[in-house]
């Protein structure tokens, strides 16, 4: 199935509106689609209503941050109820620290010599609590420092270089119980792109497992073909079933546009064949 199960919108470090998502991914060729903005569910009323306009199927979503072992991991939930009370008081308070996190960082930026680094990256996001990285690297491009975002990102805004800037999300089984607890499923988002150990990354799924997580993004945007198949055999060792998504932010930026991945590899469990999405699916009115 052409799933596409992580993407964002401009509510939160995407570029397009959720119905001009649906619009893509739906000419794309997209069978079920889902939304993940970054801890906010504010785009799924209007995603939701665009895909079944569509007749595209649809499972609301979001994207958790967390800190783990010092890593900022990211957990997608699929299928949640955006309704779900706990959930969204969770997603308020990781929300709030993203204000906080952006003003450190514009300080660390205005120090390189970017101009009104937090002005400029409030005019991308538009909302301080949706404030992120990606919006400080659009910055970054417009004002002549990088060529592209995959580029300040790799020279600037990750550890190590002088754009980071540490911060503490909330904890991985909070996240994985928000979720569970509105009805959805806990994957973990683009895994290969975590510097870890081999080690490392066995730790956190079995940690992810323990939780209560279900699945891992075995096809992902940032994910090579090795990448597939490490966390395709990694999937099957744990036990875990199989998401695939692009992690969609902006035309002519993201390297994977909406449904264009590879599809998911034989001889693993694909995560929307799970009862409880099945159940969750928005079937076109």
């Amino acid at each position: 199935m052409n799933a596409d199960l992580h993407c964002h919108s401009s509510h939160s470090d995407g570029v397009l509106a959720p119905a001009a998502l649906a619009a893509r991914a739906a000419a794309n060729g997209v069978e079920l689609w889902a939304l993940t903005d970054h801890d906010n569910l504010c785009g799924l009323a209007e995603a939701r209503a665009h895909a079944d306009a569509l007749g595209l199927p649809f499972l609301d979503g979001v994207e958790i941050s967390v800190t783990w072992e010092g890593t900022t991991v990211h957990i997608v939930g699929l299928g949640i109820d955006p309704a779900h009370a706990p959930l969204e008081r969770g997603l308020s308070a990781v929300r709030g620290g993203r204000d906080a996190r952006a003003l450190r960082m514009a300080e660390a930026l205005e120090a390189l010599g970017v101009r009104e680094a937090y002005a400029s990256a409030m005019r991308h996001a538009g909302n301080p609590s949706l404030v992120g990285r990606s919006h400080f690297a659009r910055v970054l491009v417009e004002q002549g420092y990088a060529p592209d975002v995959s580029a300040v990102f790799r020279d600037y805004l990750v550890r190590g270089r002088p754009g980071y800037i540490e911060h503490e999300w909330t904890a991985l089984e909070r996240a994985v119980d928000w979720i569970r607890g509105a009805g959805g499923v806990a994957v973990v988002a683009h895994p290969g792109r975590y510097r870890m150990s081999g080690d490392q990354m066995e730790r956190l799924f079995e940690q992810f497992r323990a939780a209560g997580g279900e699945a891992i993004e075995v096809v992902s945007g940032s994910h090579g073909e090795v990448a597939v198949r490490t966390f395709a055999r990694l999937a099957r060792q744990f036990g875990f079933h199989a998401s695939r998504a692009s992690d969609f932010h902006a035309p002519g930026e993201s390297p994977v546009d909406l449904g264009a991945g590879e599809l998911l590899p034989e001889g693993v469990q694909p995560v929307w064949l799970m009862p409880r999405l099945q159940h969750r699916l928005r079937q076109p009115a």
